[in-house]
């Protein structure tokens, strides 16, 4: 359904677009004519996934070393990327952090970590963007990543629950609020979509993989390129009239509700609890 032309005329910003979902999304854009900007807080990694893209034969590609969480460096990044490769006309907030954890043990610091990354930076990103589109008089679209739980919850991510619960509302209060600007503001719920950091994150023993597939209704994970597709096909022009819509794409995952829940029956307490002490970030 696509063509080489679908997104010529899009400049895109994908935000955590240097690896994993973002870069995959990033590269299908780029095949589509699209100019693309990507953003994260690794110099080194922006570096190498702009190089890929560009082997692939993405011709316009910039990339900024910014943390989203900092919102005035957000908004410089949002004029340079408008300077740079002109007409920024897309948003795509990818950036995300997650990871496994019982409630009653995460700390006040790593609830705030996600909850920063996730819902300020989404915000950050959106107030800019919006800005800079309304005081162009220009059309635009914004995509945000959610995830399935956003209305379910899930046992042992709450920080990411509530932080990416908090998108979900951010994306149909500012669809109903922007339409009259004719930006759209729409999300996507991504299920499982293995790649190397979150799988490292919240799947690293290949146990409880196989118990998280036997969840899935559709009896596999997602491939990257389906994601990419359903993400072109929402900021096209050829859904002009989409706004404030969420769109599962999870193989039926989440009609079990709660995508980890599975977890509370793998094992007493203290068992879960010394599991996911091993996997906490940096270890």
């Amino acid at each position: 359904m696509f063509t080489k032309q679908t997104l010529q005329e899009k400049t895109i910003l994908v935000t955590g677009g240097g690896s994993g979902l973002g870069l995959s999304m990033a590269t299908k854009f780029a095949e589509l004519g699209a100019k693309i900007a990507i953003c994260g807080r690794t110099k080194d990694k922006l570096e190498r996934a702009a190089d890929e893209l560009k082997m692939k034969g993405a011709a316009n590609v910039a990339f900024y070393s910014v943390d989203v969480r900092d919102f005035d460096a957000v908004g410089d990044m949002m004029q340079n990327i408008d300077k740079d490769l002109g007409n920024l006309n897309v948003l795509v907030n990818n950036a995300a952090g997650n990871f496994l954890a019982a409630s009653e043990d995460v700390s006040p610091n790593a609830f705030k970590s996600i909850v920063d990354i996730v819902l300020t930076g989404t915000f950050n990103c959106s107030q800019h963007f919006g800005n800079l589109l309304i005081s162009k008089k220009r059309e635009g679209s914004i995509l945000n990543i959610v995830t399935t739980y956003t209305q379910t919850g899930s046992a042992f991510v709450l920080p990411s629950a509530c932080a990416k619960a908090g998108v979900y509302a951010m994306t149909n209060t500012l669809a109903y609020e922007w339409a009259t600007y004719n930006i759209r503001v729409n999300s996507i719920a991504p299920g499982p979509f293995p790649t190397e950091g979150a799988w490292s994150r919240l799947m690293p023993d290949p146990k409880m993989e196989k118990e998280y597939i036997r969840q899935i209704p559709a009896g596999r994970y997602g491939e990257h390129e389906e994601l990419a597709n359903l993400a072109t096909f929402m900021i096209s022009d050829l859904a002009p009239y989409i706004t404030g819509e969420c769109v599962n794409i999870d193989g039926g995952e989440r009609l079990k509700s709660g995508q980890f829940n599975f977890i509370t029956q793998a094992g007493p307490r203290p068992v879960l609890k010394q599991f996911f002490s091993m996997m906490k970030p940096g270890k």
